[in-house]
């Protein structure tokens, strides 16, 4: 062989070489224990509910939501029209539909 055939054969075992020692050095990380603790349990996986299915023959469900309240106006002019149904004088129906509107 020649010179430079055995240079660049050199070389090459030279790159084969260098390029594995630095992927056995990376296996144990230089400082760290060669016996490490295991690593913690994995957590539980989560449950799988299966949905409701919607039966056919049953009436569909309304939602329960609270009635909203009336606004004071509206409570005040039927207070004032249970009181003049209930025969009471203005003065009356006045100090009657305070009490029930504020109710």
């Amino acid at each position: 062989m020649t010179a430079m055939n055995r240079s660049i054969a050199m070389l090459c075992v030279c790159v084969v070489f260098a390029g594995l020692g630095g992927v056995a050095q990376a296996q144990i990380p230089p400082g760290a224990a060669v016996l490490s603790p295991p690593p913690p349990p994995a957590p539980p996986p989560p449950k799988i509910e299966v949905p409701v299915v919607p039966q056919l023959d049953a009436a569909p469900s309304r939602p329960t939501a609270p009635v909203a309240r009336r606004s004071f106006h509206d409570r005040v002019v039927d207070c004032l029209d249970e009181g003049a149904a209930a025969g009471l004088g203005p003065n009356q129906r006045a100090a009657y539909s305070r009490a029930c509107a504020n109710r």
